[in-house]
Formats: C-alpha cells, sequence, structure tokens
C-alpha cells in the first residue's frame, strides 16, 4: 500500500487531491497539510512513500519544505504539483530533490498515474514540462573529457537518446515497439548506473559521456 502525504494550500485542490488519493485501491493517505510549516512539524511522525508539494504556500515554499524534508524521509519520493512552468522554478525544484513535476491542469488519471510511477523509480512530468527540460538539456554545457560510460548498454543509450529528442515515456515505448512497463524498468536501470534521480539529472550526465 503507497501512503501518500500532502502539502497545498488551496484547500479545494487539496480536497481535489485527497478525492483522488482515496479512490486509489494501492494507495493511502497518511497525511494533508495547508502549508509548509505544518508538515515540517509533523514529519517526524510520518513515513510516506510519495509526497505531493505545491510551490507557493503563503510562508516557506514547497521547494524549501523539500530541502529540509529530504534529509528526514530518506526514502520518500517528492512529487510537485504546482502552476509554476517557467525554467528557474523547474531547475530549482528538480535540484531541491523532487523526482516528479506535474503541472495542476493534470488529470485526475495523469496523477493517479504518477504517484504510482514515481514510487516504481519513474521521474513522472507534465508533457509540457518535459519538453522544457529537453530544451534545457539541449541548451547546457558540452561534454566534460575522460567521461566513461557507466556501463550503459545499447539499448539504455538508445532510450536516452530519444529522450533527448522530446519523447516521453509512451512515445519511446511506441518508437521501440516495447510496453511502457518496459521503459519504466530501463530508466529505473539508467538512474541506478548514472546514480541520478531524474531526467534531468540523467540527460546532463549522458551528455557527458556520449
Amino acid at each position: 500500500m503507497l501512503r501518500i502525504a500532502l502539502v497545498e494550500d488551496n484547500i479545494y485542490f487539496r480536497q481535489g487531491l485527497e478525492k483522488i488519493i482515496a479512490a486509489m485501491p494501492e494507495a493511502t493517505l497518511e497525511a494533508s497539510f495547508r502549508n509548509a510549516e505544518a508538515a515540517l512539524a509533523d514529519i517526524g511522525k510520518i513515513n510516506p512513500d510519495v509526497f505531493i508539494v505545491d510551490i507557493n504556500l503563503g510562508g516557506l515554499t514547497g521547494i524549501e519544505f523539500i530541502r529540509q524534508a529530504k534529509g528526514i524521509l530518506k526514502t520518500t519520493e517528492f512529487l510537485i504539483c504546482t502552476i509554476h512552468d517557467d525554467n528557474p522554478t523547474i531547475i530549482d525544484a528538480l535540484k531541491s530533490g523532487a523526482t516528479g513535476y506535474l503541472l495542476k491542469e493534470s488529470t485526475a488519471e495523469e496523477m493517479r498515474a504518477a504517484i504510482t510511477e514515481i514510487k516504481g523509480g519513474g521521474s513522472p512530468m507534465s508533457p509540457y514540462i518535459s519538453r522544457k527540460v529537453i530544451s534545457l538539456f539541449n541548451q547546457s554545457q558540452p561534454p566534460a573529457a575522460g567521461a566513461t560510460d557507466y556501463r550503459l548498454s545499447r539499448r539504455e543509450k538508445e532510450i536516452l537518446d530519444l529522450l533527448a529528442q522530446g519523447l516521453i515515456y509512451k512515445e519511446i515505448a511506441e518508437k521501440l515497439f516495447v510496453a511502457e512497463g518496459t521503459i519504466k524498468k530501463h530508466f529505473r536501470n539508467i538512474y541506478e548506473k548514472l546514480q541520478v534521480q531524474n531526467k534531468v539529472e540523467a540527460l546532463n550526465k549522458y551528455r557527458g559521456i556520449r
């Protein structure tokens, strides 16, 4: 059973998320907070598998919350759910330790899929965010000299090349004529080999070795 916690200051959106989680037979809502301060005050009492976090919370931001919470909740995955889609915010959120980034326009089905995916080792992102991440990757610095290949297989390199072109999991699976679940397993192996936590870090490190 997946244990989920929320921190969201908009009561209506928070209640919507609570209903989505309540409808998931494989998940349970462990805690729901209106701001980061309340979440940090009770953080020693909970141990969620996934923490869904807004960014603007009226006080301490969601990004600052994740930075602090990561040191306490060692095995928790953090999923951003926000209206913000600007480059600096996306980068700051991913650098803080978030392993997924959804926009609030996401459907209930997309939210449920993201929760399952992030706990399964994936890094779910709204398609628009994924495209922006790829754009940021393509603007990054040239490869560093002397990098190793981290024992990536030919298939794993092929998947990363497709990711660099802006394709999402489903599109990569269709391109390679395999199940989407197979692609997610490949990504778990890629993250482990590259010692990274999300798509941005994976692409940046891969750019340095190819």
